[in-house]
């Protein structure tokens, strides 16, 4: 049993730290959405581990490579990038995790992820409208915030367009190439893993 969970916490060790690694390579998308939003590979290890080892595990790797990240790193808006990071990434890799431990199928892994990440897309709106936004501002003002995203989308005047032109395009684009490295590596890694494959 001991050594059960130690094999459990040293693959979810290996993989948070492999996702805060990913997330130091982050890129902006500035034809989407301000550069402060950034875009990063690092759900990608978080998902593989949920499909493997649990949702448990998915959330932990998840919470280690953020504060893994916040102590490499620090934190330029209070934490409130890193709290985001977190949230959203649950809200994509909890509903993913579930459906897939429900039938453990290629089909199902695939569902698992358009679910989680249609909730990712529609709840990250309202998270970042708000909570983020509101808890952001406290760093950048909200006016500017809403300048930068106008210079890219002109139309935008307010919270709910930024968020349905910049947020949701972003987190959209995200998850679609999130969830195609998932697929494409977890055949691969999963054996390493669990000793089975998908």
């Amino acid at each position: 049993m001991k050594n059960k969970q130690l094999q459990w916490l040293t693959k979810v060790a290996i993989l948070a730290a492999m996702a805060s690694i990913l997330m130091l390579l982050e890129f902006p998308l500035p034809f989407i959405a301000p550069s402060f939003y950034e875009l990063d590979f690092s759900e990608v290890p978080v998902l593989i581990g949920a499909f493997s080892l649990g949702p448990i595990a998915g959330v932990v790797i998840e919470a280690i490579k953020i504060l893994l990240n916040f102590i490499m790193n620090g934190s330029i808006t209070g934490g409130v990038g890193e709290l985001s990071n977190f949230v959203l990434g649950v809200v994509f890799v909890l509903p993913a995790a579930l459906i897939y431990k429900h039938k453990k199928t290629k089909l199902s892994a695939l569902l698992g992820l358009v679910v989680g990440g249609l909730s990712m897309v529609v709840l990250g709106c309202f998270i970042n409208a708000y909570v983020m936004l509101p808890l952001y501002s406290n760093f950048m003002p909200l006016e500017a915030i809403l300048a930068q995203a106008a210079a890219i989308w002109p139309v935008i005047d307010n919270t709910f367009k930024f968020v349905l032109l910049c947020v949701a395009p972003f987190n959209l684009i995200k998850v679609i190439l999130v969830s195609a490295v998932t697929m494409l590596l977890y055949k691969r890694l999963s054996p390493l893993l669990k000793g089975k494959k998908m």
